[in-house]
């Protein structure tokens, strides 16, 4: 993917970032499509790589608990909380991210 490309990708993935609340995202946690995303790890970053298919990159992250799918004790914990969490869709999946407010 030449620079461009993935500048405009990178461009478009985080122009569709919005703050969601748990209440919004039950019904993907239902189809069991809800990736966490470590604080630590950049969203827009993650979801472009994903995006693009980065195979080294996802399991990477898969294997080192950076991305990790959203289990009942994720659930129970944001039903207790209902945190805002940061959001982007790359299909099938939702990648949430929980940030310290600030």
């Amino acid at each position: 993917m030449a620079e461009t490309d993935h500048d405009l990708l990178h461009a478009k993935l985080n122009a569709e970032t919005a703050r969601l609340h748990w209440s919004e995202l039950q019904p993907h946690y239902a189809r069991g499509a809800v990736i966490k995303v470590a604080a630590d790890l950049d969203l827009v970053v993650v979801a472009v790589c994903m995006a693009r298919d980065d195979k080294e990159a996802i399991e990477g992250w898969l294997a080192g608990g950076g991305l990790v799918r959203a289990d009942d004790a994720d659930a129970q914990d944001w039903e207790k909380r209902n945190p805002v969490l940061w959001a982007v869709v790359v299909a099938p999946w939702v990648l949430v991210q929980e940030r310290s407010a600030g």
